[in-house]
């Protein structure tokens, strides 16, 4: 029985779901046993398989994480059996745009050392791309990470979110 699903990305990420010479496009084709379709116009890359299966839902998950700004090598962690898409819409918290641009900012950090910091603690992957927030992870990295970036989002300081991930870890935060 043959199953099909559409899913919508930027079409600025287009380019990347197909990878130069469709390298990318067969690869996702080949490690989840489906055949991607992409409509370069509307953004669309319909998802085929004979053999629905998990591994069509996780070929969903990687074109979606793809156009929530993940390069390809690490959407493919949601390979991993344990492993999970999880994102944050930023317009259902913020109320205009410089008030993302702000959220978004906090969630980066100076030269992106916040997102790396949530990275390196939790396990997660974090992708901040245009209204979302999106992680990839196991349960606990995800968890982990959304408590890190709703306490950012709230208004905490780095520090002290710095210092919550550091004492769920053992580690010691450094400046």
């Amino acid at each position: 029985m043959m199953q099909s699903e559409i899913v919508r990305i930027p079409h600025e990420r287009i380019a990347v779901v197909i990878g130069k010479g469709g390298k990318i496009r067969a690869e996702i084709g080949k490690k989840t046993g489906t055949r991607l379709n992409v409509d370069s116009e509307t953004g669309e890359v319909e998802i085929t398989t004979k053999n629905p299966d998990e591994r069509f839902i996780r070929a969903m998950s990687i074109v979606k994480a793809i156009g929530r700004g993940f390069s390809p090598e690490h959407a493919y962690r949601l390979l991993e059996n344990d492993c999970f898409l999880y994102v944050v819409e930023l317009d259902e918290i913020a109320k205009s745009e410089k008030q993302m641009a702000r959220k978004k900012g906090r969630i980066i950090g100076k030269q992106g050392r916040a997102r790396e910091e949530i990275e390196e603690d939790t396990g997660a992957l974090i992708s901040v791309y245009g209204k979302t927030i999106a992680i990839i992870g196991n349960d606990e990295e995800i968890e982990r990470a959304r408590k890190s970036i709703d306490m950012l989002l709230e208004g905490a300081s780095h520090e002290k979110v710095f210092d919550f991930l550091k004492k769920s870890t053992g580690k010691k935060f450094e400046l």
